[in-house]
């Protein structure tokens, strides 16, 4: 299974280099809100990076059957089929999937932009 993933043992400087380098790559703009990786406060203070883990949930309530998993294990949104309903955010328990004002969601694809932006080298595409 092919997904992003937070080296363990890493600080997060909170700069967001790789929010902006996701919303900008899918968005074309820089906006917190459209990006498929958030960093939220730690339990300890400090900044943590919430990534996709590829769990399925979203999937699952998908009533229009827009999101399946390919072969790497990357569950992937069809732009085509999404209705905008919001249910795959709403049980998303990273709360990583982007709404797009009534238009179709967006989910990570472990696509490693993120990964490139990051000046701290936090981020990783994992195969698991």
């Amino acid at each position: 299974m092919k997904k992003l993933s937070v080296k363990k043992g890493s600080a997060c400087m909170a700069c967001l280099e790789c929010v902006r380098a996701c919303s900008q790559a899918f968005y074309k703009e820089f906006h917190q809100d459209k990006s498929c990786i958030q960093i939220v406060a730690g339990k300890d203070g400090g900044a943590k990076p919430m990534v996709c883990i590829q769990c399925g949930k979203c999937a699952k309530v998908c009533e229009a059957g827009a999101i399946t998993q390919n072969p790497k294990g990357v569950y992937m949104i069809n732009k085509k089929l999404c209705t905008g309903c919001g249910k795959c955010a709403e049980v998303c328990p990273m709360h990583v999937m982007v709404q797009n004002d009534g238009g179709p969601t967006s989910k990570c694809i472990a696509c490693g932009i993120c990964v490139k932006a990051c000046p701290m080298e936090i981020l990783e595409i994992v195969e698991k």
